[in-house]
This record gives C-alpha cells, sequence and structure tokens, in this order.
C-alpha cells in the first residue's frame, strides 16, 4: 500500500515505461465512427462555419413557421403567453422593458439557423429537415424586415445578413470576482433586501412573491397567471372571480384513455396545462364545455389534421408528426375523459 501522494506520483511516471498508451486496447466500447461524430458535431458558428449546404425562401417558411412554431412563437412572431417574442422591437433596447427578438437584439443571423435547427419545435427538437430550417429561418427574418419574401437563403449568405443589433455585443474585459466561500457566521439570506437592478436585464419581480412579473418559479408564475386569467373573465362576464386550480384526473379511466397519458404528458401538456395559443388549459374546466359537446369524433379530426379557431391555432398532431394517428387518438381520449369526470 502507498503511503505518500510523492509514491503515487512515481508509479504515475513509471506506467507509460510499461507499455501503456492511448492505442492500448482495454476491451471495453469501440472507437467512435466518423459518421457518429458528424452527427453530434453540428453546431454552426457566428460567420456560418459548420452551415449544411441547403436553401429556403420566406414564401416556403411561411407554411412551415405556422405548423411548428406559430402555437408558441405566434402567427405574426409576436409570442404567445410568456413564449418569446420573434418579431419586432426595434428601437426599444434602450428603454426600461425592452423587446428583446431577433429583429432587434440578435447579432448574428447564422446562430439563427443553429438555434432552430438544434432545439426546435419545442415538443420534437431536431425533426426538422435542413430545407425545414433554412424555409423557418428565412420567415423569422422577413417577420423581422430583413430580407424579401422572395429571398432565397442559403449557406453562402445566410452569416451576411446584416443584423440591427450586430454592434451591440462586445467582450466584457472586467475582471474576474473571486469570492471566498462563506463556511461559518454566514450572511442571513432572509435579512438581504434587493434595492436596485440592472435596468431591463434583471427585472426586481423576479424576486418578490406575487409580483405581477416573471415569477421566481415556473409553477408560482403559472398559478399566478391562472388568478389574472380567471379575473378577467370575471370582469367580462359580471361573475365572481373563480378561484383557479388544477383538474384532479379521476382513477376510472378507460383502458384507451390510460394508454393516452404518457403521451399527453410528453407531447401536449406544454400548451394544455398552460393554455397557450389558446389551447384550452387542463386547469380551466370552463373552457372545456362547448368543446366537449362536440364529441371525441371532431376532437380527435381537429387533433390530427389540426384547427384553426377564433381563439387559436392547433397545428396537425400539435407539431408532433412523429406521432402515429393512434397515439393521438388516444391522448384525446385521456382528455376528453379526465375533463368530463370532473
Amino acid at each position: 500500500m502507498f503511503k505518500s501522494p510523492s509514491c503515487f506520483l512515481l508509479l504515475i511516471l513509471i506506467v507509460p515505461s510499461l507499455g501503456w498508451s492511448s492505442n492500448t486496447d482495454f476491451g471495453i466500447g469501440r472507437l467512435v465512427t466518423d459518421t457518429e461524430i458528424n452527427g453530434w458535431d453540428i453546431d454552426i458558428r457566428y460567420d456560418g462555419l459548420g452551415l449544411p449546404a441547403g436553401s429556403g425562401t420566406a414564401a416556403d417558411g411561411e407554411a412551415q413557421y405556422d405548423t411548428y412554431c406559430a402555437s408558441c412563437h405566434g402567427v405574426f412572431g409576436e409570442g404567445e403567453g410568456r413564449w418569446p417574442i420573434l418579431a419586432g422591437g426595434q428601437g426599444t433596447l434602450t428603454d426600461a422593458r425592452p423587446v428583446k427578438t431577433v429583429g432587434s437584439y440578435w447579432p448574428f443571423a447564422s446562430t439563427l439557423f443553429d438555434y432552430i435547427r438544434r432545439a426546435m419545435p419545442f415538443t420534437a427538437p431536431m425533426s426538422l429537415s435542413n430545407k425545414q430550417v433554412y424555409d423557418i429561418t428565412a420567415y423569422v427574418l422577413y417577420l423581422n424586415d430583413l430580407v424579401e419574401e422572395d429571398f432565397v437563403l442559403n449557406q453562402d449568405n445566410l452569416a451576411t445578413i446584416d443584423m440591427p443589433n450586430s454592434n451591440g455585443f462586445f467582450v466584457d474585459d472586467r475582471p474576474d470576482a473571486v469570492n471566498t466561500r462563506c463556511m461559518e457566521a454566514c450572511l442571513d439570506v432572509s435579512q438581504v433586501n434587493l434595492v436596485s437592478a440592472i435596468s431591463g436585464i434583471t427585472p426586481v419581480g423576479h424576486f418578490i412573491a406575487n409580483a405581477d412579473a416573471p415569477g421566481a418559479s415556473h409553477d408560482a408564475q403559472h398559478k399566478i397567471e391562472q388568478q389574472k386569467v380567471a379575473e378577467r373573465k370575471a370582469k367580462i362576464t359580471g361573475s365572481p372571480v373563480a378561484k383557479a386550480g388544477a383538474i384532479t384526473t379521476a382513477p376510472e379511466l378507460t383502458e384507451t384513455a390510460q394508454a393516452g397519458k404518457s403521451v399527453y404528458e410528453t407531447a401536449c401538456s406544454t400548451c394544455h396545462n398552460a393554455g397557450l395559443a389558446g389551447a384550452p388549459s387542463m386547469n380551466d374546466p370552463s373552457v372545456w364545455t362547448e368543446r366537449l359537446a362536440q364529441g371525441m369524433t371532431v376532437l380527435v379530426e381537429h387533433a390530427i389534421n389540426g384547427y384553426i379557431g377564433i381563439n387559436g391555432v392547433m397545428p396537425p398532431k400539435g407539431g408532433r408528426m412523429d406521432l402515429t394517428d393512434d397515439q393521438v387518438k388516444y391522448a384525446v381520449q385521456y382528455m376528453f375523459e379526465s375533463v368530463q369526470k370532473n
């Protein structure tokens, strides 16, 4: 047994001379292939390095955007609920409440392609083809008046598009702050009082309970938004303010509905829990009365093929084109029974 670090260091120095090398086969795993590396090496640099071959136009991108993006980002990039706004906001970055969008804030156009390809749509990232990503990228740039509708976007010209805020970023040359970690007699965090914040970057509402601003947690903010919706409805109808609360799922669901529960949680809950883009929220029983009266056949048809109503847009299969028709049907059955039994 080694008694000191120096002995262990000596062993490390001796090991190479014993024949171990980076080429030693330990019988564990295998070498990664070029194809596998290429599958992960898809990030795109600010100057366009890494962009795949291909092209797209805003004209072609409109339909793709409506299917995969509009339910969260709005038909015209205006944003739904608290999902990001994509268009507009030019000239607001010095305001107390700046509107940060692709057109007003992003410094490079090439990274828009990179983000869409790797992270969107929210429910099925990396499911779009390069052609679809080029089309959607062109359409988002078009919404911001940065390209014309028939402009052909490709790997050669994407990085050359001049973004309005391209000079708004700089290298932060301030020195790193090194703080000694407190291990005893530390400051009582309950006594800390936030007195100011960087305007437009860190709203004070983040740190104040029940503030009408982004909450300290998603769940807390969701409850605030639910209550605001209930108050607005009461003001319109003249009825008492209903206390916002979640629907509890009845245990006696049919086998079909039980099969659809996991599909709902992974593919549908993002919109239908919060009521995004006019989606009927599972937390608001009042919005389901007329929909339940339509019957399962109509609801399933709308869910599979998509539906545009006065309150919002439902893309085909909620944008999850990887789902089978039966999976969508099961998810609708789960929602139908869960709401009906409460």
